[in-house]
């Protein structure tokens, strides 16, 4: 490992407080157990981590490569359950987890910071809490821009067209500029549910059909 990338490693750990958090996650029950177990600590966590990324990018003047390099790699788990899986359950041990993903790493060249980032959460048995990191960090980068953060979920993926005319909606209605993030769900059938801080349009097909379910139930 070069000076370099061993020094950017040393940041990471050090900006979070990495390696003396609470200990590795381990699996002494059902695995649905050490998984509730796991998500009752991940709000620290998320919020460490993904500060400690923020901070280093930012002092590094590499905001823009690491949201992109976070962006593929947030692709990556929401494209494979396998790899959700893996990322999520602690039935894997560390040597598992950081083989794979050091693998998948290598073959879709995410390096650098975000390569290393991943890395140093696998090792530190914090990838449970991977999607929350990503979700803190593209939060906290936002703010930077002094933009408002969206969770949209779709039934299929939205077009560039359609991006584009939903962020302008949405800037209508918040009166700055939105940054989405995107999730497939196709169990929605169609249409989509927004999120912008605490309120939430549901305009789903799933949705509208549970309401007429229910309507006729009532009439019936």
């Amino acid at each position: 490992m070069s000076a370099a990338r061993s020094k950017k490693i040393n940041k990471l750990n050090g900006l979070a407080g990495l390696e003396h958090s609470s200990g590795p996650i381990e699996n002494h029950g059902r695995e649905d157990d050490s998984l509730a177990n796991a998500s009752s600590k991940s709000s620290g966590v998320t919020l460490r981590y993904a500060t400690a990324l923020f901070d280093l990018a930012l002092s590094e003047k590499k905001l823009a490569a690491v949201e992109k390099d976070l962006a593929r790699f947030d692709a990556l788990l929401n494209g494979s359950s396998d790899l959700m899986r893996l990322v999520r359950s602690p039935v894997f041990s560390a040597d598992e987890q950081l083989k794979a993903i050091s693998a998948l790493l290598k073959k879709v060249k995410i390096t650098g910071l975000v390569g290393n980032f991943v890395q140093v959460v696998t090792r530190n048995r914090r990838l449970f809490a991977m999607v929350g990191m990503l979700q803190v960090f593209r939060e906290l980068l936002a703010e930077h821009k002094g933009e408002a953060t969206a969770d949209v979920t779709v039934a299929k993926e939205l077009t560039a067209a359609e991006s584009k005319e939903l962020k302008a909606a949405l800037k209508s209605v918040v009166g700055k500029e939105v940054a989405i993030n995107a999730t497939v769900d196709p169990s929605l059938l169609g249409g989509m549910i927004v999120k912008v801080g605490s309120r939430q349009i549901d305009t789903s097909l799933r949705t509208r059909l549970s309401s007429l379910k229910l309507a006729l139930k009532e009439v019936g």
